[in-house]
């Protein structure tokens, strides 16, 4: 295996060359658990954690490497390596944290396509598909919706929810595919390019374990049987993991997601929603809550059925969230400022009744 296997290009030699960096070895991060990392390079695995200077100097766990990665290292045991520095991410893909509103979670990094993955049967959620392609758009992310395990319904039901998701979709490939039968996986593999890096995005037991072993070609990953009672597959993968594939793409799975949060996303709901965000421009107040006021002309669109209410629905409901996320990080930084004048006035006054 080579560096560029791995997805390595010219720009990050620049960027090597440019830091000093050339006395390193290099390598990509394939696996993070807590403060240790797997990471690969051409010759082999190595177990890794970081250099003091790198831990203490970041202000965020989001500074700190994560899956997808690029690390300058250095070997100091059979097996066993410091990373020192972090390369510069072409793409982040993040959620907001579970449980800590105005922070952020790194998914992945260095990614170039998102396989957002639901099942045909009850997993399925245009909500939640929406929240999906929101987080991809925000990083710069290009997606890809794959519908699995087709096997469990008939043409009939599998066109409606096609047709279901090209109604509030657009210009995003669908791809419909079976574990089982190994149905549309052909169709898959043509977007599957070497060199670039795919995330595997959604919930727990939708087949994405069994999709990297198709996709692989090998039994790389543990899968569930579908339960009776949830008719879903059961959970399986517990941490992020970098798999390079035979035909020179790279694989990230991720363990699914039961919240996915939105942040700031700069640009990802406009990207989502854009027919929504365009007819905004021709309302006629220039700060309508396209709630109640008059001439609005997303209410309009709603109401003759140029707009899927549902999605508007699902669009108002994340705006909203993303409102919140952005008070928060304010509200946080504003408490964070005034805890550091507090501090240096304390010291200023200590210091002052020394003398």
């Amino acid at each position: 295996m080579t560096l560029e296997d791995l997805g390595y290009n010219s720009e990050l030699e620049e960027y090597r060359q440019d830091q000093n960096l050339g006395s390193f070895g290099i390598g990509r991060v394939i696996q993070e658990h807590k403060d240790r990392y797997k990471v690969n390079t051409e010759s082999c695995e190595l177990d890794c954690e970081l250099i003091g200077n790198l831990r203490f100097a970041a202000t965020n766990r989001n500074e700190l490497p994560a899956v997808g990665d690029w690390v300058a290292i250095s070997e100091y045991d059979e097996g066993k390596a410091l990373i020192h520095a972090v390369f510069p991410r072409y793409s982040v893909l993040v959620r907001q944290a579970v449980g800590k509103f105005g922070e952020k979670q790194i998914i992945a990094c260095n990614i170039d396509y998102g396989l957002i993955v639901q099942s045909i049967n009850r997993d399925f959620n245009i909500n939640r598909l929406e929240r999906y392609l929101t987080l991809c758009y925000a990083s710069k992310i290009e997606p890809i919706i794959v519908v699995s395990k087709t096997d469990l319904t008939d043409e009939e039901n599998l066109n409606n929810l096609l047709n279901k998701i090209t109604s509030r979709v657009k210009n995003v490939p669908i791809v419909p595919v079976s574990n089982e039968t190994q149905a549309g996986m052909d169709d898959l593999k043509k977007l599957i390019h070497k060199g670039k890096t795919y995330c595997l995005l959604g919930s727990s037991g939708v087949g994405k374990s069994s999709l990297i072993n198709s996709l692989s070609g090998e039994s790389r990953m543990k899968t569930g049987a579908i339960s009776d009672s949830i008719d879903r597959g059961k959970h399986i993968t517990t941490h992020r993991e970098l798999i390079p594939l035979v035909n020179g793409a790279i694989l990230i799975d991720n363990p699914g997601m039961r919240e996915v949060g939105i942040t700031d996303s700069s640009g990802g709901l406009e990207s989502t929603f854009e027919k929504i965000y365009a007819l905004t421009h021709h309302c006629k107040f220039s700060d309508c809550t396209h709630t109640s006021e008059k001439g609005c002309a997303v209410k309009s669109a709603i109401e003759n059925g140029e707009i899927d209410k549902s999605s508007f629905e699902n669009f108002f409901k994340m705006e909203r969230e993303k409102e919140h996320y952005e008070s928060t990080v304010v509200e946080k930084r504003k408490k964070d400022k005034d805890f550091g004048k507090m501090i240096k006035h304390y010291k200023k006054t200590r210091k002052s009744n020394k003398y």
